[in-house]
């Protein structure tokens, strides 16, 4: 990164009742990229892209309520209309006007909510691996490791078996050493020792509230440019969805990432130069 360019900094706000941490990059004053991870992440999830576009964008990565740093909250609250207001309040109080999204998963299902109910301070929106129908197979995958993860893990090593053993395609990529630096913001080192996860318990175990607006209809009112990204190993979004997604927005960019499942994590030469050619005309006068 040019050394005019501000490095990473750590931006704590208060916001709809709780404090929440983002990771801030780039230099103030360029075009904002908001960057939302999903169900089990925190905003390190997106070190890697995030330093690329901070480049050229002021780029903002959100720990969502109950995860990373940012404070936990009542334990029914975790559900994607609270996130929808914390993500507004985030914004009103870091005095943010217009914003693109780059949502992943989850941070996708807040961004496609997000959008519709406030269309002048979104620019432009960028879905990672999620739509508003979702396969069957992949919920069944994620609520398993979600829902049944180990509570502590005795070294790193054990974490990142997990991670090896319940993400898959997204990972089967990397190197240890990469994985291992992937996993290691999810979890801190407890007093006894062990590694536990930095993310509140109740987030597993609070049945799905679903939003009060249907995910179709909160799609189909978008009304910025969208760019959808999928793995081509997905069994979270399907192939016949990301058709109907595109249909339904005439316009709409789709591109496929090969050999990664749920989720890519952008740093692939396909999503990261499509997020580039997407987010360019923001640089425009």
């Amino acid at each position: 990164m040019p050394e005019s360019v501000p490095g990473v900094r750590d931006i704590f706000v208060q916001a709809n009742g709780l404090r929440h941490h983002l990771i801030a990059r780039g230099a103030p004053g360029a075009p904002v990229v908001m960057m939302i991870h999903g169900l089990a992440g925190q905003a390190h999830t997106f070190d890697g892209i995030a330093a690329r576009l901070a480049r050229r964008f002021h780029v903002y990565c959100l720990d969502v309520r109950g995860r990373g740093e940012t404070e936990w909250g009542p334990a029914g609250g975790y559900h994607v209309d609270n996130y929808v207001a914390d993500l507004e309040a985030v914004r009103a109080a870091l005095g943010l006007d217009r914003i693109a999204l780059v949502g992943t998963s989850m941070g996708g299902v807040i961004s496609m909510n997000y959008a519709p109910k406030f269309p002048d301070h979104v620019t432009r929106i960028a879905l990672n691996d999620i739509g508003p129908e979702l396969d069957p197979a992949g919920i069944a995958r994620i609520v398993q490791y979600v829902g049944h993860a180990p509570d502590a893990f005795a070294d790193m090593k054990a974490v990142v078996k997990y991670y090896r053993d319940n993400y898959g395609p997204m990972v089967a990529n990397l190197p240890d050493d990469q994985v291992t630096e992937f996993a290691r913001w999810n979890v801190r080192r407890s007093d006894s020792g062990v590694w536990v996860w930095k993310m509140d318990p109740a987030v597993r175990t609070q049945p799905p509230v679903a939003s009060r607006v249907q995910p179709w209809d909160a799609y189909n009112a978008i009304s910025c440019p969208l760019l959808i990204l999928r793995g081509a190993q997905s069994d979270l979004l399907s192939t016949d969805t990301l058709a109907k997604m595109v249909e339904a927005h005439p316009g709409t960019k789709a591109v496929t990432v090969p050999n990664v499942g749920h989720a890519p994590l952008l740093t692939e030469p396909e999503a990261a130069t499509a997020l580039d050619e997407f987010l360019a005309p923001l640089l425009q006068p």
